[in-house]
C-alpha cells in the first residue's frame, strides 16, 4: 500500500469517527445508546396465576396547546414518567400505547413487557417536533405485579415556550376500566 493510500485511509477514518461522535443521541437512549424501554424488557413470560395487581392507566399528554387569542398553537415536549414506588416489589408494564386527539393509535412503544424493580423509574420523551398527538393526546398503560401492595406513580411533564417565556405543567395518570 502506498503512502498516499495510507494517508487517504487515515483521513477517511478520522472523518467517519468525527461524524459518528458528533451524532446527537435521542432523549430516549441510555449512555450505551440503547432504547431505555428495551433495556427493561423481560424475557421470561409473566405467570398470570401469580399476578395480584392489574391496572390500566390513562395519562393525558399535550403535544400542543393554544397560547393566545389568535388560535396559535405552541408545540410541547412531553415526558412520560413511570415510577415504581414499592420498596419490595417489581411491577410489569405490558403496554405503552400513544393515541392522538381523535383516539387513533399513533405508536406502540413496547414489543415485549418491561419490568421496573423496587423504586426504579423510567421516563420516555415525546419530542417537541412530534405533533402527531395534538392537544388531546394520551398514553394507555397496562400494569401488573405479583404483589397487591404496589401503587405506581404515572405522570406526564409538558414543557414549551412562546417567545421569551417558558412554561411547564404536569398531568397525572388515572386508572380506567378496561
Amino acid at each position: 500500500m502506498t503512502t498516499r493510500k495510507i494517508i487517504t485511509a487515515i483521513y477517511i477514518s478520522l472523518i467517519s469517527l468525527t461524524i459518528v461522535s458528533c451524532t446527537e443521541k435521542g432523549p430516549n437512549t441510555n449512555s450505551g445508546g440503547e432504547d431505555i424501554l428495551t433495556v427493561h424488557e423481560i424475557t421470561q413470560p409473566i405467570i398470570a396465576s401469580s399476578i395480584n395487581y392489574v391496572d390500566t392507566v390513562y395519562v393525558p399528554i399535550y403535544s400542543d396547546i393554544y397560547v393566545n387569542s389568535s388560535n396559535t398553537k405552541s408545540l410541547l415536549a412531553a415526558t412520560l414518567s413511570i415510577r415504581n414506588t414499592s420498596l419490595r416489589d417489581s411491577i410489569y408494564i405490558s403496554l405503552i400505547d400513544y393515541y392522538n386527539t381523535k383516539g387513533d393509535l399513533v405508536r406502540q412503544y413496547l414489543e415485549r413487557p418491561i419490568m421496573l424493580k423496587p423504586l426504579e423509574s423510567v421516563d420516555y420523551v415525546v419530542e417537541k417536533e412530534d405533533d402527531l398527538g395534538g392537544s388531546g393526546a394520551n398514553f394507555i398503560l397496562a400494569l401488573s405485579s405479583n404483589s397487591a401492595n404496589v401503587s405506581p406513580v404515572i405522570q406526564a411533564v409538558m414543557i414549551g415556550n412562546e417567545g421569551n417565556k417558558g412554561f411547564s405543567f404536569t398531568t397525572e395518570g388515572s386508572s380506567i376500566i378496561r
